[in-house]
């Protein structure tokens, strides 16, 4: 799974990218950031506000309940805003 870190979620984890398998019992979008949240302290900063990250799946914006599977692309954000 490819997993893409943008803006302020970038920074905190670190690095923009990384190439991850998760556990079979990561079968969501909520339990992906459950289990990178416990991967390392800027992970754990990155995500210790779940609802103000937005996620998109194979360039599909989505939910928190949206299934991941291997292979996938998952992509965290910030919220966008516009003026």
């Amino acid at each position: 799974m490819e997993i893409l870190y943008f803006a302020w979620v970038r920074q905190k984890v670190g690095q923009g990218a990384e190439t991850l398998e998760p556990p079979a019992e990561v079968a969501d979008v909520a339990g992906l950031m459950r289990w990178l949240a416990a991967r390392s302290p800027g992970h754990a900063a990155a995500f210790a506000q779940p609802g103000q990250i937005r996620a998109a799946v194979n360039q599909e914006f989505c939910p928190p309940d949206h299934p991941v599977r291997p292979g996938d692309e998952v992509a965290f954000f910030p919220p966008v805003t516009g003026g």
